[in-house]
C-alpha cells in the first residue's frame, strides 16, 4: 500500500507515520471518487453539492427543509448554502417560501423539474458507484465503510 500511494504522488521518502499515510490515502481516494462523480454530473450542469441538496430535498418530501436543515444533512460542508440554493432556484429545480405559521422560517422544496432531473441521474450514478467499487467484495466494502465510520467517530 505504501509504495502505491508514494508512487502516485511521486514521493521517494517513506511517510513520517502510518497516520500520515492513511490520511493522505483518504484524501487522494476522496478526490479520485469525487472527480468521477463531478464528471458525470457536469453533463447535467450540476455540481456534487447541488446534486446532494437535490437528493436531500427529494428525501424531505413535500414539507421541505429550512436552509440550515438542508445544510446539516450535506455530505460535504458548504459554507455558502444560500448561494447554492439561489443557483438551484434560478434553474427552477427548487422553490423557497416562507412558512405560514412562522414567517421567519423559509422552507425549501424540490420542484417537479428537480425531481425529473434527479430521476434521469439515479441509474447513471448508481452504475458509477458500482463501477468504482466493482473490484471489491461486499464484505470488503462493509468493512471499509465500518472503518471509515470509526475514523469519524473519534473522540475529541
Amino acid at each position: 500500500m505504501a509504495q502505491g500511494l508514494r508512487a502516485e504522488i511521486k514521493q521517494k521518502a517513506p511517510f513520517a507515520s502510518v497516520e500520515q499515510e492513511v490520511y493522505l490515502n483518504l484524501l487522494r481516494t476522496g478526490e479520485t471518487l469525487s472527480r468521477d462523480v463531478e464528471n458525470l454530473l457536469r453533463a447535467s450542469d450540476l455540481s456534487g453539492t447541488q446534486y446532494n441538496v437535490l437528493r436531500i430535498l427529494r428525501g424531505a418530501g413535500k414539507d421541505g427543509l429550512t436552509c440550515s436543515e438542508a445544510g446539516e444533512r450535506m455530505v460535504t460542508h458548504d459554507p455558502d448554502i444560500t448561494r447554492l440554493l439561489d443557483r438551484l432556484e434560478k434553474r427552477k429545480l427548487i422553490t423557497r417560501s416562507r412558512d405560514t405559521r412562522d414567517r421567519r422560517v423559509v422552507k425549501t422544496r424540490i420542484t417537479p423539474q428537480g425531481l425529473r432531473l434527479l430521476g434521469t441521474l439515479d441509474k447513471p450514478v448508481a452504475d458509477l458507484h458500482r463501477g468504482l467499487f466493482h473490484h471489491m467484495t461486499g464484505r470488503d466494502l462493509k468493512k471499509l465503510s465500518s472503518l471509515l465510520e470509526k475514523v469519524r467517530a473519534r473522540e475529541g
